[in-house]
């Protein structure tokens, strides 16, 4: 029996059980296949996933899943897991409406034991598996799988330090080490670990090391290369030793992630060893398909793509709002050397690599650490730098008490870009930046800016480094401009301005961001329905331009908003508040999202299932204004 034969018997993790390890090595392969051939169709995080098939085969061929509590961080490397755990059939349609997720997902699955996909989660989540099973009197293991870029987020060391005093048995970390995280991994792990090796212990090692080959006869250069070998080896198995013992762990490894026997081998005995375990293996990323090998971060989370070249499939020729952002912040530091650059382990997602191509010394990637980068990024300001913070927007929410604390309520001018805000596509309610204009909207003194197409945002860049006594926020989506030509790019928008794009009797569109386009759309259908609405683009969130609004917006005259962000807290509550305060209208209704999470689909599925595309925004303003409506009433929202 081939490999892919071997992969269609299998049903649960209980059938590969009795395998032979040259089955499970063919089993290997065949996973890879299967992978690489639905992610070239579907997009997804595919180099990950390759790397850690031979862990997800390790860990279901020793232990009982799900007795035994397998927790994935981020989710990144779960593909192999969830083809294994009775999705095989369902595994073309990953990522699609309708189909499974590209993450594990609690309602999926009862192997997928916890929903993830923000990162650094696995360990907190397992202690408190771990702690439960102790109170109920069972026996289970319980496993994180954590990537090695994940291990120096805030909340992972917090997790190890308290499951190192707790001292749970059957609670296993395996450390999935593939050298490189989403970007090259920065911050003070690595650093950390060399000044541990410069303790006693170390130290004496490498003196009787370097004794030892001082009795050696002369061998020349072979001499140096042999001291050098054997000094990084025993670097690299004492260094981290010490480190998780200290911190109540016993350490095991490194092991070579794709050798099955010695995995197995490794995870059966650990049934042996009590207290916590570190187990510490080397992985290489995007293993068995070589484009995936050379560039890792490329095929980290890739669109679908051609399987014989590695190249993309999208035909657009347009580019990113990313790389906008990327360009215009660019060009504004060669004119002002206290601009600086902060990421969290996205420079290339957010567009920052000319950035920090051109600028190294004022640009930082703090690491999988979003609390951080908002706090670091307080004291830059704090101190007289222009700090321009890049994170997607479901990420920042893991920084919002420094927000408010650390920035906000003490007015420093620092400036959030928020990449990815509204819906994102097929990676799912995990990542849709669907609350940012709710949780920003909230922060005393805060500018909140959403551009409607490229030139906006390059205005609103413009606009936010004037800005110097707040701090101020630019939210865009993921994906392409609109194609709109270059206009006063360079030139700073009045702050809380918005503007006018079509006038009408009948009623007023309000529109913000990506919505803009599209309610200008609306406002054409409906002409042709014989309502003539007047659009403005409001381009501030916060503060709103109540003299616009109030110029258009008359008794009896129907209002309507429309963003991409949950509707409770956001950019129509901001206008109904202030009609109400006004007594300006109750005719209002606020197109948005409403009180749910949004599922993975494509974006252009997604929009149109919340009635957020033309056709739709059209159709139901004719709805609240056909005559005995609900708005034609006077109702209200």
């Amino acid at each position: 029996m081939n490999g892919t034969e071997l992969l269609q018997s299998i049903n649960s993790p209980q059938d590969i059980k009795g395998l032979t390890l040259e089955e499970l090595a063919q089993l290997a392969d065949a996973l890879r296949r299967m992978i690489i051939e639905t992610v070239s169709a579907r997009g997804g995080h595919l180099a990950s996933s390759l790397g850690a098939v031979e862990i997800v085969l390790a860990l279901h061929y020793t232990f009982n899943s799900p007795e035994d509590k397998i927790v994935w961080d981020v989710g990144h490397q779960s593909y192999a897991h969830k083809i294994l755990t009775g999705r095989r059939n369902q595994f073309a349609d990953l990522r699609t409406r309708h189909g499974i997720s590209g993450f594990p997902n609690i309602f999926e699955s009862p192997h997928d034991t916890f929903g993830v996909g923000h990162a650094c989660t696995a360990i907190s989540a397992a202690l408190g598996f771990a702690v439960a099973r102790d109170l109920r009197g069972e026996d289970n293991f319980v496993i994180s799988v954590v990537g090695d870029g994940a291990i120096s987020g805030g909340i992972a060391l917090e997790g190890i330090n308290h499951a190192g005093h707790l001292k749970k048995n059957k609670f296993v970390i395996i450390l999935n080490d593939n050298e490189m995280s989403i970007s090259k991994n920065v911050g003070a792990i690595s650093k950390y670990l060399t000044r541990i090796s410069t303790k006693k212990l170390y130290l004496q090692l490498e003196a009787d090391v370097w004794e030892l080959l001082g009795k050696i006869p002369s061998l020349g250069g072979k001499a140096r290369i042999l001291a050098g070998r054997i000094k990084e080896s025993i670097k690299n198995l004492v260094v981290p030793n010490l480190l998780f013992e200290e911190l109540g762990f016993r350490y095991l490894g490194p092991l070579d992630g794709h050798d099955l026997r010695e995995l197995i081998n490794t995870f059966s005995h650990l049934h042996q060893v009590p207290g916590p375990v570190l187990v510490h293996v080397i992985t290489k990323k995007g293993k068995g398909y070589p484009f995936a090998e050379k560039d890792a971060e490329k095929f980290h989370g890739i669109g679908s793509f051609y399987k014989k070249t590695g190249n993309s499939r999208s035909k657009s020729k347009k580019e990113k709002y990313s790389k906008i952002f990327g360009k215009t912040l660019s060009a504004m530091a060669r004119d002002n050397d206290r601009i600086v650059a902060i990421t969290a382990a996205m420079k290339e997602g957010t567009g920052l690599s000319c950035f920090a191509e051109e600028f190294p010394g004022r640009f930082f990637d703090v690491g999988i650490s979003e609390q951080h980068a908002v706090t670091f990024a307080a004291g830059l300001a704090r101190e007289g730098m222009i700090p321009f913070v890049a994170i997607y927007s479901t990420f920042l929410q893991r920084g919002f008490d420094q927000l408010i604390h650390d920035v906000a309520l003490q007015k420093l001018p620092v400036r959030f870009i928020l990449d990815r805000a509204g819906i994102v596509g097929e990676d799912g309610p995990t990542h849709h930046g669907t609350f940012d204009l709710s949780y920003l909207r909230l922060i005393p003194g805060m500018v909140l800016m959403a551009p409607a197409n490229e030139n906006e945002l390059s205005r609103m860049l413009y606009t936010a480094l004037q800005i110097d006594d707040t701090p101020s926020a630019i939210r865009f989506p993921r994906g392409t401009i609109e194609g709109v030509p270059p206009k006063d790019a360079d030139v700073p928008l009045p702050v809380g301005r918005g503007e006018i794009l079509r006038e009408g009797a009948d009623g007023v569109i309000l529109a913000v961001g990506t919505m803009v386009n599209p309610s200008l759309q609306a406002a054409e259908l409906l002409a042709a329905a014989g309502l003539d609405m007047t659009v403005l683009n409001a381009r501030f969130i916060k503060p709103l331009d109540e003299e616009l609004i109030k110029a258009f917006v008359r008794p009896g005259m129907p209002l309507f908003t429309v963003e991409e962000n949950i509707v409770t807290g956001g950019f129509g509550d901001a206008v109904g508040k202030l009609i109400s305060e006004n007594e300006l209208s109750n005719q209002i209704k606020v197109f948005g999202i409403h009180d749910h999470f949004v599922p993975h689909g494509t974006r252009d599925e997604l929009l149109r299932e919340e009635g957020l595309v033309a056709e739709e925004i059209s159709r139901r303003i004719l709805e609240k204004t056909a005559p005995g409506s609900h708005l034609d009433q006077g109702g209200g929202r």
